[in-house]
């Protein structure tokens, strides 16, 4: 496996350099995933300037290995280990800007077939999901099942999805409404019909900032780097979220933290307030600008 990776590797190569040959782009933007590596390296063997796009508040290795060759960095945090950096923020999607910029919590929570009158919990974890965020909601929804103020609308991921549902809580049809998911496809909605976020800390902290939405954030802590706790301190450090590390999260620990803001709706809109000050909602004019001079020279 070993060596037919590195087959692979100098075949990418060999590609990336033949692409930036035969296309002669006036600028390479490298993204930071490996996949960026092969024309990133092209560029630098045909003197084509090179800007680094980073998601997160560490770098990671493609843009790492790239960094002292490129002409600018667009960075989502400010402090983030890249030369020539301009603090531009993460690119959203158009459908979270839109949300970001004409929000419409009833209107979302009707597509999601939530209810208007009751605080909602988005939980989620990316594609593949957290088994550690599923089984401390599991704990929870079997011990706040009787509550009938609350609704969850929880993603469980692909993963983990068919074993969860098999022994899935079922609240009481008088308490919550809890909504197991395999896989959301209208983040927008969730993230603009929840009054609270429970979640991983990668570049989507960004989605979380534009739509104002306090969270509790559990890093993963495998990430390269530990770049998702260092995404999560940056993000608390406005006031807008709280930081559970990994091996802490259970059920009683996610009951204790949602409870101080579920019983303090001051301290959520205040926290609201401090996520939507720190977003970078044009954050994508924002890189463009610094690609565009990178192209000029």
């Amino acid at each position: 496996a070993n060596i037919s990776a590195v087959v692979d590797l100098a075949r990418a190569f060999a590609r990336g350099l033949v692409i930036v040959r035969k296309r002669r782009p006036a600028v390479v933007v490298v993204l930071g995933g490996y996949a960026s590596a092969a024309c990133g390296v092209g560029a630098v063997l045909c003197r084509v300037p090179i800007v680094l796009l980073e998601q997160n508040k560490k770098a990671g290795a493609v843009n790492r290995l790239l960094r002292r060759v490129a002409r600018a960095s667009a960075v989502s945090f400010a402090g983030t280990d890249l030369p020539r950096s301009v603090v531009t923020g993460n690119p959203l999607r158009p459908e979270i800007r839109a949300m970001a910029e004409h929000p419409d919590p009833a209107g979302a929570r009707a597509a999601l077939d939530l209810p208007q009158d009751r605080t909602v919990i988005g939980v989620f974890a990316g594609s593949l999901g957290s088994r550690r965020i599923n089984e401390a909601v599991r704990g929870l929804v079997e011990e706040w099942g009787h509550r009938s103020d609350l609704a969850v609308r929880h993603v469980i991921g692909s993963r983990d999805f068919h074993d969860y549902m098999a022994s899935a809580p079922q609240p009481p049809d008088d308490g919550m409404i809890y909504q197991p998911v395999r896989y959301e496809d209208r983040m927008h909605l969730l993230l603009d019909a929840s009054d609270v976020a429970v979640t991983r800390a990668g570049g989507s902290v960004f989605e979380l900032m534009a739509a104002g939405l306090p969270s509790i954030l559990v890093p993963l802590p495998i990430a390269t780097r530990d770049h998702q706790m260092a995404n999560a301190l940056a993000v608390a450090a406005t006031g807008g979220s709280v930081v559970v590390r990994d091996e802490e999260l259970d059920s009683k620990r996610l009951m204790g933290e949602l409870e101080s803001l579920l019983a303090d709706p001051h301290k959520r809109a205040n926290m609201s307030v401090a996520m939507r000050g720190a977003a970078s909602v044009d954050a994508a004019e924002r890189a463009a600008e610094v690609v565009e001079a990178a192209a000029r020279g």
